[in-house]
Parts: C-alpha cells; structure tokens; sequence
C-alpha cells in the first residue's frame, strides 16, 4: 500500500508519522544523474555562448571592417538559421537518437568556436564559424528539452522544463559580463577557451546513456493520449500552442528590441544593465517556485495572465522613469514565465510527435515571433519617436498585448499544426 495516499484508512495516521508529510502530498521524486548533468550543461552551454554571441556584431564590424549593412544580414540569417533550424531536430533524432544529435549539434558548435581563432582575420572563416555555431544550436536545443523530459509523466514536465530554463537564463546573464574583459583585448584567447568549454562538455554528453533520461523510478506512466486531459479525454480547450508561441514571442521581443533605446537616454547604460541583470535573476529563481502553478492554469486563463502581466508592463515601462523601467521588467518577467513554458507544456501535451520534433516547431514559431516583431517594432517605434512620444510606441504595444487574448480565445479552437490529435482515443 502507498504511504502517499490518503483516505480513512488506520493506517493514515501511522504513514504521516513514519513520513513526516501529510496523507494525499506527493513526493517529488528526485532528478536523475543524466538530467542533472544536462541541466549543469545547459547552464555551462548558455555561459559559453553568450560570452561571444552577444559581441558578434562588434567583432565583425570593427575588428574585421565588415559594413554594417552586412553584418546585419549576417546575424539575420544566423538567427533564421538557429530558430528555423529546429524544424529538422524531429527527422534528425528520429534517424540518430537524441544522445547522438546532442553530440552532433555540439561537434559543430565546438568546430565552429574553434573556426573563430584562425576567423579573426579572415571575414569569410568568421561568418563559417558563425553559421556553424547557428546550425549546431538548432539542432541542440530541441534535443536537449527532449532528452530531459522523455519518458516524464505530465506532471513532471513543468519542474523539468522550468530548471532547464532557469539554467539556460542564468548562462545567458552570466556569459557576456565575464567575457567582457577578454572580448577586444585578447578574443583568441576567449575563443579558444569556449572551444575547450563545448569539448568537455560534449565529452560529458558521450557518457550519457543512450535511452530515456528518465527512468520509471518514479511510478507514473507517461503523458496522456494527445490533445486529451486525463480526467475526461476531452480534448484541450485553447488555440494552437504554436500560434500562441509566435504571438507570445511577437510582442515579448518589442520589450527585448527596444528597451535599450527607450530607457538609456532616460536613466543611464548602467541602470539599464542592473535592470537586466534584475531580470535575469529574477527570471532564473521565479519559473522553477511558479512552474507548477503555470502548469496548474488551464490554457485560456493562462493567456489571460500572460498576456495581461506583459500589457501591465508594457504600460508601467512607458509611464517612464527609474521605477516605471524595474516594475515593467518585473512584470514583463512574470509574463514571460507563465506564457513561454505553459505553450512549451500545452504543445506537449497536445502532440503524439516525438519531443523533439515538437519543441523544434516551437524554436521555429520564437523564430516567426521575433521576425515580425523586429519589422513592425522598427516601423512603429520610428513613427512614435517622429511623432515625438517615445510613450506612444509602449501604449500602442500596451494595446496590442491585450487584444491578442481576446484575439486567440474568440477563435474556435485550432488544431495543432502538428496533425497531432491523430490517433489520440
């Protein structure tokens, strides 16, 4: 008999005793050493990378003399490259396992690391490394979730995904402020140490065992049929995830877009690093302590809160000032955790697809979402800065941000791009 249930039976009392937790309360079942050791990669990963990507423009503009008009070509088909390159994630690790395409994807990151040290005075190895740094995230990435979550139950997702998160956002803030001294003055020097980073790393992915990161240990069985809650085998109400995760990601990336331009000039560079910096941290300590709550919301109401956290943040920012720019954040913080890892869980949850092949559609709708976004957030910040209010720019994203709930919950709900209900009894 289970210590976790409860109920009247006499031995209720006796196995609250022996446990010390109350009869009914879950245990959560530890992580294994594979999803442990992908997550403490993911953060060494995202650290590595964001100690070069985010410089890649000054490099390739000033030390290599490339005009602006080509690196930014460059970084545009690097970054269609990174995210449209997670639809061949699925074909790939459907032919070659996951553990295979993880190695894979980080040979060609570390081959494309390594390709910046002879790069650094010939343009053309550089934008080779580049591309090969771009093709390698896109197949890592899908497979790297997909790994982690394969074979977890439903209810273990959201703490999966959240840690993996947490650790891809603390690499990220932590990459480009400890390259900064190394990245004008001595880049060989820097690259040559992310190209050793990525080899341990990969090295540390070629002793991970070749099936399902998570063992049975657990005692659940895997996610419901697709597209069914477990409760009725009704299907999920709510639009398609996908369409969810492009207009999610449309109107987060006027935030990450433009923010510089609008809260520099208002506050100072250094406020404005603290504030992402805040963000970051925040960000990597809230999704974990939130994720089982998000994974709790139904779809609808989730859109609700998402939508509304970054309307009300969009809002606060364009009131202006010190505190206005760190409340917005905050609140654009708390929308993005709700509607980036419930779309993660509701595509999930929806497709019978392998996991890889579904978080690889995702990176490509983050990919269409943040195109589009730069397009129109470009048009529309000029227009509001010629019509002098820079305010009018945060009020009409504002605007946006609360019609697209209402947008997305007024359509019949969408099927999945996926064709994932097919099959699911």
């Amino acid at each position: 008999m289970s210590l976790r249930r409860s109920g009247g039976t006499p031995g209720a009392g006796a196995a609250r005793g022996r446990t010390g937790r109350a009869p009914g309360r879950k245990e959560r079942p530890p992580l294994t050493g594979p999803q442990r050791f992908l997550l403490g990669g993911s953060f060494l990963i995202t650290l590595g990378s964001f100690a070069v990507l985010p410089y890649m423009s000054v490099l390739l503009h000033q030390r290599l003399g490339l005009g602006l008009g080509t690196v930014g070509f460059v970084l545009a088909v690097a970054s269609l490259i990174q995210f449209a390159g997670g639809v061949v994630a699925g074909p790939v690790t459907g032919r070659i396992g996951l553990r295979r395409a993880m190695l894979l994807a980080l040979g060609l990151r570390t081959a494309g690391f390594a390709a910046f040290v002879p790069g650094l005075t010939s343009p053309v190895l550089a934008i080779g490394a580049l591309l090969l740094v771009s093709a390698g995230a896109a197949l890592y990435l899908p497979a790297n979730k997909a790994y982690l979550v394969e074979g977890a139950s439903e209810a273990r997702r959201p703490r999966l995904l959240s840690a993996s998160g947490s650790a891809f956002n603390a690499g990220m803030a932590l990459g480009p402020p400890a390259a900064a001294p190394l990245v004008m003055g001595s880049p060989g020097v820097l690259f040559s140490c992310v190209t050793v980073l990525f080899a341990l790393v990969g090295a540390g992915h070629a002793l991970l065992p070749a099936g399902s990161a998570d063992g049975p240990s657990d005692g659940t069985s895997a996610a419901p049929a697709a597209g069914r809650t477990p409760e009725s085998g009704a299907p999920r109400p709510g639009p398609s995830p996908f369409v969810v995760t492009v207009l999610s990601v449309y109107a987060f990336m006027f935030f990450q877009h433009y923010l510089a331009l609008y809260a520099v000039p208002r506050t100072s560079a250094a406020f404005y690093g603290a504030v992402l910096t805040g963000y970051a941290a925040l960000l990597v300590v809230a999704q974990p302590l939130l994720a089982e709550r998000v994974a709790a919301l139904s779809y609808p109401a989730a859109l609700r809160w998402g939508f509304g956290a970054m309307a009300a943040g969009m809002a606060v920012i364009g009131a202006g000032g010190h505190a206005g720019i760190a409340a917005g954040g905050a609140l654009l913080c708390l929308g993005e955790i709700v509607l980036f890892l419930k779309n993660d869980l509701e595509a999930l949850a929806r497709s019978s697809a392998a996991p890889a092949s579904v978080f690889g559609r995702q990176r490509l709708a983050a990919g269409i979402g943040a195109f589009a976004s730069g397009v129109v957030g470009g048009q529309l910040y000029g227009a509001a800065e010629s019509a002098g209010s820079a305010r009018a720019f945060w009020a009409a994203v504002c605007l946006q941000c609360l019609l697209l709930p209402v947008f997305l919950l007024r359509r019949r709900p969408a099927r999945d791009p996926e064709g994932s209900r097919a099959g699911a009894g």
